[in-house]
């Protein structure tokens, strides 16, 4: 792996130059032991959001069931879900635990419906389940809530009697204790402007709502390691001995299984609202590595983390975001921008006026959502720097209003990621 100071280099450009977060902590273990760089606002106590990551921590809680006998891979989801709850088949195939671990459910990524037993009971299932890879955060969700259904508990105490407590990890958990609440890092969007924290329902914890620490993290790899043996192992080792195509990778329990130069490296990451997460290890070599985040931008982590399990592996050259000054316009002209625009076919902006701010909003059509009903996303305040131009601060996009001779939009700009996006000329 490579050396301490070129860590260092990394973090540094990534953070000082490259502008993608204000803190970064990464974590190393192999055989001569573990130790944590970091750089900026994080460290090797902070608290973060690890995202999908939890959903290792929901597969494992599967696995473990399965060496107690409490549970079996094959065994249908609806066995652990209450009588009068319709789980979606398709061919008289059942979606089982299994299907929910590898994400081969058929289940949407999301829901858009809080209410879980009453989305499953109206959705149709593209596809037979067990028959094609399709990454679910929904699944992963009601497969953590099944298993805490099973225990007669819920997540995050599963959680913690079943995982954290055996392995001495005292900073991973949903609910954070005065002392995590103490060393908690803010998050931050891809423009560096704080993020809200999330805040997923209890019955989808299991697929993103787990909070911890680099050190905390090392010691999770640590027992996937076998630094030392665990009650856990059996469980841990059961994870990668089921494999299913998955991409370019294989997926096991939770985990995916990429093979880069001969070897085969284990691998999750995880972003929410504010950070970035990745966590992977080489089985073979018996070598980890975290790196955690306190910012959430497209380029992410996983290159660096790819990286230092695997010098070869190229790490990414992410562009600093642009930065943005707000300007005062006349506040008569805002009237003229709002209405609904057309993005794509699944997407209809919103643009409303509240006095002298203007706001966007997303209705995006969900794939799931069959009664042509569009779904709310977070509404957000637009900032102008020009007339016509205006920019977001809880992201890195903006928006700029096209106009006609007689002054009335023509079409609406929005630009993510470096890529434009022209809308249709407003619906009525």
């Amino acid at each position: 792996m490579i050396s301490t100071d070129e860590i260092r280099e990394i973090l540094a450009k990534r953070i000082d130059h490259q502008k993608q977060a204000t803190g970064m902590a990464v974590g190393i273990m192999e055989p001569s032991g573990r130790h944590v760089v970091a750089w900026g606002e994080v460290n090797a106590d902070s608290i973060v959001e690890i995202g999908s990551i939890t959903k290792i921590f929901t597969s494992l809680l599967l696995a473990d069931m399965v060496n107690r006998k409490e549970a079996a891979l094959d065994d249908p989801a609806a066995k652990y879900l209450p009588e009068n709850v319709r789980m979606p088949d398709r061919s008289g195939k059942s979606i089982t635990l299994l299907d929910l671990a590898t994400h081969y459910s058929g289940l949407p990524p999301i829901s858009g419906n809080d209410d879980l037993y009453q989305f499953l009971a109206g959705y149709t299932l593209p596809r037979d389940p067990g028959s094609q890879f399709e990454y679910s955060n929904l699944g992963a969700g009601l497969l953590g809530h099944i298993l805490a259904t099973r225990a007669r508990t819920d997540y995050e105490s599963l959680i913690r009697t079943r995982i954290a407590q055996p392995l001495r990890m005292p900073d991973t958990g949903i609910t954070l204790s005065p002392a995590m609440r103490l060393r908690a890092a803010t998050g931050h969007t891809a423009t560096l402007a704080p993020a809200a924290d999330s805040d997923l329902p209890a019955t989808f914890a299991g697929a993103g709502a787990l909070r911890s620490s680099a050190h905390d993290m090392l010691t999770f790899l640590e027992a996937f390691l076998g630094y030392p043996e665990s009650p856990l192992s059996p469980a841990m080792k059961a994870m990668l001995e089921v494999r299913r195509p998955a991409g370019q990778a294989q997926i096991g329990l939770g985990w995916l299984i990429f093979s880069t130069d001969g070897r085969e490296i284990v691998t999750h990451s995880g972003a929410t609202r504010g950070f970035a997460s990745f966590a992977a290890y080489d089985p073979e070599a018996r070598i980890g590595a975290v790196v955690l985040s306190n910012a959430c931008t497209p380029t992410g982590v996983d290159d660096i983390g790819m990286h230092l399990l695997n010098p070869r592996s190229p790490l990414a050259n992410p562009q600093p975001p642009t930065q943005h000054a707000e300007i005062p316009i006349d506040p008569g002209l805002l009237n003229r921008y709002t209405g609904r625009y057309q993005v794509t076919p699944n997407l209809v902006f919103e643009i409303t006026r509240d006095a002298g701010r203007l706001f966007a909003q997303g209705f995006a059509q969900l794939p799931h959502n069959r009664s042509g009903d569009l779904t709310a996303l977070p509404k957000f305040e637009l900032f102008a720097e020009g007339e016509k131009n205006f920019f977001a601060k809880v992201s890195d996009s903006q928006i700029t209003f096209e106009t006609g001779p007689d002054g009335r939009v023509t079409r609406l700009i929005l630009r993510r990621a470096g890529r434009d996006m022209p809308a249709a000329p407003r619906l009525p």
